[in-house]
């Protein structure tokens, strides 16, 4: 009997602690790559229209976490940003380069909770996929490329109690990632000449972010 009772009490504490949070939301990246950064600035930014060591990107996120423990969650995050630039004064004609980043990440989080809220902490990493499209002056075609690589990420957020099962989500994240060179269709990779070196789009970005769980 006392086995018994002693496994029913196990299975309770485990249904406890089995506990879903989905959460989707969006935000802003600030992101920092040279390489683009140093492609854009040496042949494409005329009339002063410079891209900064940090540029501003929009970031949309979606993740669910599983809690193992009271105190312990995986999570599969899916986090994409979209970047652009355009420069409308260029004498030759408009240059835009704009990009989707795809960052589909395994998490692990440490997890501080009360009434009605949690706090957070954790990082992980995933595979990065990135396709870019670029039109040049004076063409009117616009030319795609593709790379994938891997990426890391160190991520903080909390929820707290909204009414029901929802809860405002808040989270602050840093991301390395490796998406490598991209190519278009015919294995040509995007150059600097200036450099004569291909561009790659590795990159350091801080991000804030937004958005609604749901807890079940």
């Amino acid at each position: 009997m006392r086995k018994i009772v002693f496994v029913i009490l196990i299975l309770l504490s485990n249904k406890l602690f089995a506990q879903v949070e989905l959460t989707a939301g969006m935000g802003i990246g600030f992101v920092n790559n040279s390489s683009v950064t140093d492609y854009v600035n040496l042949n494409f930014a005329a009339n002063g229209k410079q891209l900064k060591s940090f540029n501003s990107a929009i970031d949309f996120y979606i993740e669910a976490d599983y809690s193992i423990s009271n105190s312990f969650q995986l999570g599969l995050e899916y986090d994409a940003v979209y970047f652009s630039y355009t420069n409308l004064q260029v004498t030759s004609g408009d240059y835009e380069l704009n990009y989707y980043h795809y960052k589909p990440s395994l998490v692990a989080f440490y997890v501080f909770r009360g009434a009605g809220y949690n706090f957070k902490f954790g990082g992980g990493a995933g595979p990065r996929f990135i396709s870019l499209e670029e039109k040049l002056p004076l063409v009117s075609a616009r030319q795609n490329y593709k790379s994938s690589g891997v990426g890391f990420l160190l991520k903080g957020q909390g929820n707290t109690l909204l009414g029901g099962n929802f809860y405002a989500n808040i989270a602050v994240d840093m991301r390395y990632d490796f998406p490598g060179e991209p190519e278009d269709g015919n294995g040509q990779a995007l150059v600097n000449n200036s450099f004569r070196e291909n561009v790659n789009v590795n990159s350091l970005t801080f991000g804030l972010k937004l958005g609604v769980s749901y807890f079940f």
